[in-house]
Order: C-alpha cells, then structure tokens, then sequence
C-alpha cells in the first residue's frame, strides 16, 4: 500500500480486513474532517452568484463548505455510501455511523465478523459506492443531480458563464477537462479558466477566453477573491 487511492484496490483476503480499511479511509477522508479552506474559499467565490459544482471527488467536501446539495453532481460516488458490490438493485445507504462502529471495534486491523455489511436485496457482499467497476450505482439522488447538471447548462448556454476548473489532471479527464474544452468551443459567450499545479495548459485553439494558471489552487483561488474584493471596494 503506496498511498490511500492505490491501497484501496489492494486485495484484502478477509472482508474483516477490508471494511477495517474502508472504514479507516472513509473516517479519515469523509467523516472527520470539517471543510477545508480552499473549498470554503470556492465557496465564498460563488457568493450569491448561480453556480453548479461537478466534482469526481467523493470526500463531500463542497457540502461542508457550504454548496447547497442541489448545486452539486458528484459524478464518482461518496465514500460515506455503500452498494451491493454486484449493483443488484440501484440504491445507495449511508455508511457513516457504519463506519464510526466499525471503527472503535477494530482490532489487529480487523472488524467483528458480524460487523461485515451484506446486500439486504441479495445477501452478497456490500462495496464502497466508488465508480470503479461495471457495477457502480447510480441511484435517485445521482440521476436528479445529472439532471440538474443538465438543465444548467441549457439555462446559461447563451449568456456569460466562467468554467472555472480545479485540480482537474488525466486521471479521469473525460469528465470535466475535455467536456469544459468542449463546452467552450459550443458556447462563444463562455470562459475557461484552468487552476492546475501540474497540468493547467489550455487547448491553443480555444484562444483569449481560455486562460490556464500553474500554481497552487488554494493561492489561485485566494487571488481571485482578493481581486474581486479590491474592485468592488473601488
């Protein structure tokens, strides 16, 4: 186990072994932290503008920061949810006193045997609701908030829009990054701006309305709100 994102297809020979786990990383990543600041500085950005949040994150960071659920499609799952590991039925439970239980029960890196989750439909094992194999769950919630998503766009398709894009690399890059450059190039009124330590450049073709920033998201995003606050006190 090299870091938590590769550990978490580590093959674990016990499900004792592997809910321990999951619900050590679900504590650490979804359930104990408060928002962190650069989200609450996102936050403070929007102001009382109409925004939409998507996000392959599943920490839930956007909803302790604030964003309201409604203006969130969070397309890769939640770590506080579980699934029936074979997508029986298409319903997600939340997992977060779960994993708190879990949690004070473990030993040796393990949970009691009778701790393990099992599908109520089907009585197979449970999984993290994690889009990471064909059986990933799209439940009410998820196609609501799709639908939403969608109805955004169609609402400000011809007026002034800023894509605001953050930390978004090739790890999944078919989801925002290439969307966003397509969505620009459709949508003449609309801007880029690309907030990337590593790889913020920005498709040649796509001209002045697409900007890309190397540094640090949480300077970036600091500069931004700053300079919003110098003009309006102007």
């Amino acid at each position: 186990m090299q870091d938590m994102y590769s550990a978490g297809f580590y093959p674990f020979p016990t499900e004792e072994e592997r809910w321990a786990y999951w619900a050590r990383h679900a504590y650490i990543n979804r359930i104990e932290p408060d928002g962190l600041p650069v989200y609450r500085q996102l936050f403070e950005l929007a102001g009382t503008r109409d925004y939409f949040v998507l996000t392959t994150n599943v920490d839930h960071q956007f909803w302790k920061a604030g964003f309201c659920d409604d203006h969130i499609f969070a397309t890769q799952g939640d770590y506080g949810l579980i699934q029936c590991a074979k997508g029986c039925h298409q319903k997600t439970y939340d997992a977060v006193r779960l994993f708190e239980q879990m949690n004070e029960a473990e030993r040796d890196c393990k949970i009691p045997s009778d701790m393990v989750p099992k599908c109520p439909v089907c009585g197979g094992p449970m999984e993290m609701n994690l889009r990471k194999d064909g059986y990933f769950v799209q439940d009410d919630h998820w196609n609501k908030a799709a639908e939403r998503y969608g109805i955004f766009l169609e609402k400000y398709a011809e007026k002034n829009v800023v894509l605001l894009e953050a930390g978004v690399g090739f790890n999944t890059p078919a989801i925002i990054r290439f969307p966003f450059e397509r969505m620009l190039y459709d949508n003449k009124k609309w801007s880029l701006i690309r907030l990337n330590r590593d790889e913020a450049a920005v498709p040649a073709h796509l001209g002045p309305r697409a900007l890309g920033v190397q540094e640090d998201i949480a300077v970036s995003i600091q500069d931004i709100v700053s300079e919003i606050k110098n003009k309006e006190a102007l």
